[in-house]
């Protein structure tokens, strides 16, 4: 490998944007089963903000943890019996990254052969950075998970987030009849054009699920809808079971709330949560959630929806101050 250091981005403490730095770390050749990026775009997400204020899931790793799930990028070199890639092509990251210790937010990566997949050819880096988390979440829990079908509503919170304006065109491309939810009437629009057959402005009332489940009442004739798609949680999740027909799915895969929430009280229905990574790390649902992506992209039905592009990794902290702000549509990436 022609590079012995990276420049990557680490962060010491818990805390807002201003804990990332930017430092020279030691980039060794890969090892058996590993493969060596040169990343050309990486693609933004919340988790990558709660992980940095010390509230998601799983923990950092301090001081010097990495950050970043999803980058594309070249293969510069591969190590002994990885098979499935070469020197050269073109490659997403995600499936089972592990933060502190392998996140992408760097020029240069070595990561396991398991958390590579290769990019179509005709899909740009800034595309591809936009695309592997948000479709495969989107199909992840929506087709396996929730069982969504053609011809079914499926009420999508949150719906102007990355992972949102995904499961809009998820449920167009199998013909299920997407309704989008957003708190301001800014984004109304660029959800329509999106594919959304009906948008809900809940505003920032309190009340706002409320509202939100009378209109679907409204817009489905009585019935409700076959699946709800959350990205909330919080007290207000109680009211998302006045939306959902009898017998109907509620999949979370969020907590943008972080307060308790309660179950909502309209049974019989099924609630599930959805994690990516149980699926996308398991040989089967890598295998089906890649080629479904694949297939998207290649044919033009997905058409990831990018924010903004920022340019090189010393963006990187105004690139996280817009993700906080929660003014943009679509996916924040940063173009190295």
């Amino acid at each position: 490998m022609p590079a012995t250091t990276a420049r990557t981005v680490l962060f010491h403490d818990i805390g807002g944007p201003e804990v990332l730095t930017i430092e020279d770390v030691p980039l060794p050749e890969p090892g058996p089963g590993q493969v060596a990026v040169r990343v050309e775009a990486l693609g933004l997400n919340r988790a990558e903000a709660l992980f940095r204020a010390g509230t998601y899931y799983y923990q950092p790793a301090l001081p010097a943890s990495r950050l970043g799930y999803e980058a594309s990028g070249v293969v510069e070199a591969i190590g002994e019996g990885v098979t499935e890639l070469a020197v050269g092509d073109p490659v997403l990251t995600g499936p089972g990254i592990e933060m502190s210790a392998q996140g992408v937010y760097a020029e240069r990566v070595v990561l396991p052969e398991t958390a590579v997949l290769r990019r179509p050819a005709s899909v740009d880096a800034v595309t591809g950075a936009a695309a592997w988390l948000t479709y495969t979440t989107a199909y992840g829990a929506l087709l396996e998970t929730a069982g969504l079908k053609p011809g079914d509503h499926v009420l999508i919170t949150g719906a102007s987030s990355g992972v949102g304006t995904a499961a809009i065109q998820v449920a167009r491309r199998i013909g299920a009849i997407p309704l989008a939810t957003t708190r301001t009437e800014a984004k109304r629009q660029h959800l329509l054009d999106l594919g959304a057959a009906e948008v809900i402005v809940s505003g920032e009332a309190s009340d706002g699920t409320q509202t939100v489940a009378k209109e679907t009442r409204r817009l489905t004739a009585g019935r409700g809808v076959q699946v709800v798609f959350d990205a909330i949680g919080g007290p207000a999740f109680r009211h998302l079971g006045d939306a959902i027909a009898q017998g109907g799915t509620l999949v979370v895969y969020g907590w943008l709330d972080p307060r308790p929430a309660e179950i909502p009280r309209t049974w019989p229905f099924t609630i599930h949560t959805y994690a990516n990574l149980s699926l996308t790390t398991t040989p089967g649902g890598r295998r089906r959630s890649t080629a479904f992506l694949d297939a998207g992209l290649t044919d033009g039905g997905f058409r990831p929806v990018i924010a903004e592009v920022f340019e090189g990794l010393d963006a990187i902290r105004d690139a996280h101050r817009l993700m906080e702000s929660n003014t943009h549509t679509g996916k924040i990436v940063v173009r190295l």
